[in-house]
């Protein structure tokens, strides 16, 4: 319990910070590519201290095994950081862009649905990384992995069917957060095969830049404004990438490093529970009995696909 503790604590913080992602988004009012350029351009420019540190500390390290193992270093020389060959670049490359279209996509949902609804549908990524297993690795999935799929789409339908009863526009809402599930998909693909060859915090600087340029390309693209917002507007821009993109994803990293996968992924479940229990207070959000029923059903069929790929 002791060798356990700490991983298991960074796992709660890591949880809670990230429940705090959408209410970040509504407090912010800003669009959805400007909220995402913000949150993580931040985070990279906050993180990139430690990781010249870290690189420096690393370099040193490998001068010193060079030394000891009877080999001259030359003064002056320059070790080539292992992480810049591209074979390695390509994942956080990949993984970043998914992320940056994600983070564009699931903003805007915050628009036009709850933040329950919106981090309830996008965190369906597990759902799609099975399917995207079964289709191109051929990875056999057993029946509680289809248990699992049908209890989340009945869940999802029903929070769908709630929302463009009460107003079609919510129903858009939904789906651009469903969609951006598949986004969050691909970001988990490139990590899984990233993070062999990169530490936590390498990757994510790396991801976090090229998610950021991608956000940029965004915004400008659409022509969204970069400036001219309230001084509040910034603290929550600082807010969100202190709290939810920092805090939280090196918390998660930190627990994943030390616990298995099978209990860090159902736990990363009690997410959209926090962010609806958080919005009633702090955004006056409040669900129907239809949509805790389909949000149950969701979770619980998340929870089924996590165990199925144990």
């Amino acid at each position: 319990m002791r060798k356990n503790f700490l991983p298991n604590l960074a796992l709660g913080v890591g949880i809670l910070s990230l429940s705090f992602s959408a209410l970040f988004v509504r407090w912010a009012a800003a669009p959805g590519p400007v909220m995402g350029f913000y949150r993580i351009g931040l985070a990279v420019l906050i993180l990139t201290p430690a990781l010249i540190w870290r690189r420096y500390s690393s370099r040193q390290r490998q001068a010193e095994r060079i030394s000891l193992a009877g080999t001259a270093v030359v003064p002056g020389t320059v070790l080539r950081p292992g992480f810049l060959r591209k074979e390695i670049l390509i994942f956080p490359a990949l993984g970043g862009v998914f992320s940056g279209i994600d983070h564009a996509v699931w903003n805007t949902s915050l628009s036009y649905t709850t933040a329950a609804n919106s981090t309830l549908l996008g965190n369906t990524a597990p759902l799609w990384v099975a399917l995207f297993a079964w289709i191109y690795f051929r990875e056999r999935l057993r029946v509680l992995f289809w248990v699992g799929l049908a209890l989340t789409m009945l869940g999802a339908t029903t929070v769908l069917g709630a929302d463009f009863l009460r107003h079609p526009v919510f129903g858009w809402g939904d789906l651009l957060a469903l969609s951006s599930g598949v986004f969050y998909a691909g970001y988990y693909i490139a990590t899984q095969r990233g993070r062999q060859h990169l530490d936590t915090l390498t990757y994510i600087w790396i991801a976090g830049l090229c998610s950021t340029l991608v956000l940029l390309a965004m915004c400008l693209v659409l022509k969204l404004p970069l400036t001219g917002y309230p001084p509040r507007t910034y603290l929550f821009f600082f807010g969100a990438a202190l709290l939810p993109q920092i805090t939280g994803y090196l918390a998660v990293g930190y627990a994943l490093g030390h616990l298995p996968a099978s209990v860090v992924s159902p736990t990363m479940i009690c997410q959209p529970v926090l962010t609806a229990l958080l919005a009633i207070p702090l955004l006056g959000e409040m669900l129907q009995a239809s949509q805790w029923l389909g949000g149950m059903a969701v979770l619980a069929g998340i929870f089924l696909v996590h165990r199925s790929r144990d």
